[in-house]
């Protein structure tokens, strides 16, 4: 409606790109807040273009603090929507879930920290999804936040990689898109460490079963 998303394209990227640079180099400070702000905005209300916001960090601030900016923005805005979960609303917030509450049921009852990770680490399901049912099936804030703040570091640093050096894609004049990004190599890599963080439920089944 405001039309405010015609900013989050990389069009839009690249023909602003030189006032947005002299921002960051002028203003580091305001321009880490104001983006910070803008994207824990867009993840606490589930709004598309966080893939889009993950690359202009490390357009703007390079691999180190592009990461940085981006975690904490992340798992702030993704906190914040999971504590609004618990309140009063959630019945509304729960109507949204259809089948998806009851697919993850059974993995948070068995192991939380590592369920809640391997999703992070794989977008199996969508984004906002994963943020409120850990809410509806009693998941702990503490166990919530570290699996958030761990499970997205991987994915997001593969695309803010790719934002760091977005410049050199920019100057060949070649088409870009953030779908491109996530490349078999990169998804096995992501598949890997999701089972990674899976063997300890792994390991408890099979320890039941031996044990029955």
């Amino acid at each position: 409606l405001t039309g405010i998303d015609q900013y989050f394209t990389f069009e839009a990227l690249r023909e602003h790109r030189g006032w947005l640079i002299n921002q960051v180099q002028d203003n580091t400070l305001i321009t880490a807040l104001a983006f910070m702000a803008i994207y824990i905005v867009v993840v606490a209300f589930s709004l598309p273009g966080g893939a889009v916001l993950t690359i202009v960090g490390g357009f703007l601030f390079g691999l180190a603090l592009g990461t940085t900016f981006v975690i904490i923005s992340a798992t702030i805005g993704a906190t914040a929507l999971f504590l609004v979960a618990k309140t009063t609303i959630s019945d509304a917030l729960k109507s949204r879930m259809g089948p998806w509450l009851k697919k993850m049921e059974q993995g948070f009852q068995e192991n939380a920290f590592n369920y809640l990770l391997a999703m992070r680490l794989i977008p199996v399901f969508p984004f906002f999804v994963v943020n409120l049912v850990p809410a509806f099936l009693g998941v702990r804030l503490k166990t919530y936040f570290f699996a958030t703040l761990i499970g997205i570091i991987p994915g997001s640093m593969v695309y803010i990689q790719v934002g760091a050096g977005l410049s050199s894609i920019f100057d060949s004049g070649e088409d870009f898109s953030a779908a491109g990004i996530l490349t078999p190599d990169v998804i096995l890599a992501l598949v890997g460490l999701a089972i990674l963080s899976l063997l300890p439920i792994l390991y408890k089944k099979f320890k039941t079963r031996e044990l029955s």
